[in-house]
C-alpha cells in the first residue's frame, strides 16, 4: 500500500509537469481527484484493510489528497495568469502590415475656408476681426449710416422687420463698423465678416441670406489712394495673381465719394463666361467714410478720415471655387461639400 501511494504521487507530479492548458489541468483533476478518480479508488481500497493499516494509511491518503488539491490550485493560478498576459499582449500588439481602415474625412465649408483666408490676409495687413449681433436696431442698421428715413432699403419689401418695426435682421455688416466706432477711438482698422439678410427672391445668383465681408480703416490723412492700395493687395493675395483695378462712381449713403471696384478677371485675359466677355469682374463697393457718419459716432472729421469697403463672401467664394449656383452653397449636399 505504501508503494502504491508513492507511485500515485510520482505519476501525479509527472502529469502535472506536462500540463500546458486549462483543459490539460482539468483532465488531471478528473483523473486523480474526480469521484471515480485514482484517489477515490484508493479510499475504497482503504476500507478493506485491517484496522491497524487503516490508522497508518488513512492519514497518508488524506494528506495526499490535500497535497494534490494544493498543487492543482497552484498550477491553475499559473496557467490563468499566463493566459491573461497573452490576451493583454495580443490586444496591445500593433500589426504594421494591417491595412488602415478607409475613414472618410470631413472638410471645411466654402464659407469657412474663404472667411479664414480673408481674415488671415487682413490680419497680416494690421487689421483685426470684429463681430456684432444679427438682430439690430433701426439706428445701427440705417440711422447711424446716414441712410434717410425715406430710403427704399427701409421698406418692408426689402428688409425683415420685427413686428415692433424698431428691430430688424441686419441687411449688411456695416452695423459692426458703427458699433466699433462707438467703442473705440481712432486709429481703427477692422474687418467684419458675417451674415446679412434681405427680403428678396431666391434664384441661381441671389438668396435672402448671404455672407458679407466689410472693412474699415480710420486714421489721419486717409485717402482714396490708401483704399485702392489696400484692396489691390487683398485681391491679389486672395486670387494668387497680379490684378488691375477699375474704379467707377457709385452711391452709398455712408461714404463720399462712393466707388465701385472692378478687377481684372482672375480666370482669363480676353473674356470668358465668368466675366461675361468683358475681362472685368465687379467685386467691391467702397468709398471714403462720410463726414456725417464719423461725426454721428463721436469722431471729428476735421482730424480723422477713413475708408470703408464691402463685398459678398458668397460672390468671392463662387469666384474662387468656381461655384456656378449659389443655392448649392446652402444645400447641405454631401456630394457638393466634399469637393472642398
Amino acid at each position: 500500500m505504501h508503494n502504491k501511494i508513492k507511485n500515485i504521487q510520482q505519476n501525479f507530479t509527472s502529469d502535472l509537469i506536462n500540463v500546458a492548458t486549462q483543459q490539460d489541468l482539468e483532465a488531471i483533476r478528473v483523473k486523480y481527484l474526480g469521484r471515480q478518480g485514482i484517489l477515490a479508488d484508493l479510499m475504497t481500497e482503504l476500507k478493506d484493510l485491517p484496522a491497524e493499516d487503516k490508522k497508518t494509511f488513512g492519514p497518508l491518503c488524506n494528506q495526499l489528497k490535500t497535497e494534490f488539491q494544493n498543487l492543482h490550485q497552484q498550477t491553475f493560478d499559473i496557467l490563468y495568469k499566463k493566459e491573461q498576459q497573452a490576451i493583454a499582449a495580443k490586444a496591445a500588439a500593433f500589426d504594421v502590415t494591417i491595412s488602415k481602415p478607409n475613414q472618410q474625412r470631413g472638410s471645411l465649408h466654402p464659407y469657412t475656408q474663404i472667411t479664414q483666408e480673408i481674415e488671415d490676409i487682413f490680419i497680416s495687413m494690421g487689421f483685426s476681426v470684429a463681430d456684432g449681433p444679427e438682430l439690430e436696431s433701426d439706428y445701427h442698421n440705417f440711422g447711424a449710416l446716414n441712410i434717410p428715413s425715406d430710403h427704399p432699403a427701409r421698406a418692408e419689401s426689402d428688409t425683415f422687420w420685427l413686428p415692433d418695426m424698431k428691430r430688424l435682421l441686419r441687411t449688411h455688416t456695416s452695423t459692426v463698423q458703427i458699433r466699433t466706432m462707438e467703442k473705440q477711438t481712432p486709429p481703427i482698422a477692422i474687418i467684419c465678416p458675417g451674415r446679412a439678410l434681405r427680403n428678396e427672391a431666391t434664384d441661381a445668383s441671389h438668396d435672402f441670406m448671404f455672407m458679407q465681408i466689410e472693412g474699415m480703416l480710420i486714421d489721419k490723412d486717409i485717402s482714396v489712394a490708401n483704399l485702392l492700395a489696400t484692396l489691390k493687395e487683398f485681391l491679389e493675395k486672395l486670387f494668387g495673381k497680379s490684378m488691375k483695378l477699375r474704379v467707377r462712381p457709385g452711391f452709398f449713403p455712408f461714404v463720399e465719394p462712393g466707388l465701385e471696384i472692378d478687377a481684372t478677371c482672375p480666370f482669363c485675359t480676353k473674356g470668358c463666361s465668368t466675366c461675361k466677355g468683358t475681362g472685368w469682374i465687379e467685386l467691391l463697393g467702397s468709398g471714403l467714410i462720410h463726414p456725417n457718419v464719423l461725426k454721428q459716432n463721436g469722431i471729428d472729421p476735421t482730424i480723422y478720415s477713413g475708408f470703408a469697403f464691402g463685398s459678398g463672401l458668397t460672390r468671392l467664394a463662387m469666384l474662387k471655387y468656381h461655384i456656378t449656383d449659389i443655392r448649392l452653397i446652402h444645400s447641405g449636399k454631401i456630394e457638393f461639400l466634399e469637393q472642398f
